[in-house]
């Protein structure tokens, strides 16, 4: 199993498991992370499940087209860190990482 550890935007810290090949905008949803909407289902189509990487212990797949795409779409500023969480998946990509969450996904 994987850990995220997800930064509210007041600061607040939480920290989940995640299984293997699970993405970050899943475990949030599934494990009732208040911040990801993931209203697409995890198809890189809406960015409500942008995050801003902030620490991660692996490696990150370089942004696809469609996800840059839709990073320029966010509600919130897209930053150099900026990422959808569901392109980002456990074991695959990172064994722990840290995300900060945005004020606003829609």
């Amino acid at each position: 199993m994987s850990k995220i550890t997800f930064v509210h935007p007041d600061a607040t810290e939480e920290t989940v498991e995640a299984p293997a090949n699970q993405s970050v905008m899943r475990t949030a949803i599934l494990n009732s992370v208040s911040g990801i909407v993931g209203e697409c289902g995890g198809q890189a189509m809406c960015a409500t499940c942008h995050v801003y990487v902030e620490d991660v212990e692996g490696e990150l797949p370089e942004i696809s087209e469609d996800e840059e795409e839709m990073l320029e779409c966010t509600a919130d500023e897209q930053l150099p860190n900026s990422r959808l969480g569901c392109q980002l998946s456990a074991e695959t990509h990172f064994n722990q990482i840290t995300v900060r969450l945005p004020e606003s996904q829609v």
